[in-house]
């Protein structure tokens, strides 16, 4: 029996490649080519694409680096405000940034796709807990690249970036003006990674408008808020009473 052509192209270990990879086809719901995939670099500015991407091929993609590194800055920044240097030493700052930074900031992440899960079925939303992760956590990226602007800042205050007392910066005013710029950096990227969630959200749950991405967010944040509201109300009630 005479064989086809095709199977003796493919049993000839000399024939040429039927395809290379890049020429493979595209993987069913992606809308970036996957030859051409920079998830780290499309995601600052073509969100919606990036999510869609990456669920369909792999939604698990970097989650768990990109949430630690976030929860990381994410401690920096509330021992920064509370002056935790006032009683700790830099080591154990940097220390407890480094262990409880990527803790909370899984358990964040847990929690926030349930609740974004929950709130979304009031306004359509059609995305499961998997991808509204992945959609959290790669909106996180902007947040987590301002670790850079916090290693900045350490190297040149050190301590003094978690103490009530700044001698340093006192003798050397001039430090204001590096310390402004890196403080406006992270604000500047803190703001993105929240316009980012907005398009993740929509993009996961199939809403059109980031709009729509948002108000979700903000149901999520009524469903913890209202209840602790009543509960703050219900007791300075029970308070007055008692008086």
């Amino acid at each position: 029996m005479q064989q086809n052509d095709a199977s003796r192209d493919h049993a000839n270990p000399y024939a040429a490649p039927l395809a290379f990879p890049e020429e493979a086809p595209a993987v069913a719901g992606a809308t970036i080519p996957l030859a051409d995939f920079r998830p780290f670099r499309s995601m600052w500015t073509r969100p919606r694409d990036t999510v869609r991407t990456i669920v369909a091929t792999d939604p698990e993609l970097h989650v768990l680096p990109i949430v630690a590194v976030a929860g990381i800055v994410a401690v920096l920044d509330r021992a920064s405000g509370r002056n935790a240097g006032d009683s700790l030493s830099l080591a154990a700052i940097l220390g407890l940034a480094c262990v409880l930074g990527p803790l909370g900031g899984l358990f964040q992440l847990w929690i926030a796709s349930h609740l974004i899960r929950f709130s979304g079925f009031w306004l359509g939303g059609e995305g499961n807990r998997e991808h509204l992760k992945t959609a959290i956590a790669w909106s996180c990226l902007p947040s987590a690249c301002s670790l850079a602007f916090w290693a900045v800042q350490l190297l040149l205050l050190g301590h003094e970036m978690f103490t009530a007392e700044t001698p340093r910066l006192d003798a050397q005013p001039m430090l204001w003006i590096p310390l402004g710029a890196t403080a406006l950096g992270e604000v500047t990227l803190g703001i993105w990674s929240i316009v980012l969630l907005c398009h993740a959200v929509a993009e996961v749950q199939g809403y059109r408008s980031a709009w729509r991405g948002l108000g979700n967010l903000l149901l999520a944040w009524l469903v913890v808020f209202i209840p602790l509201l009543a509960l703050v109300l219900v007791g300075v009630f029970f308070m007055a009473l008692a008086r």
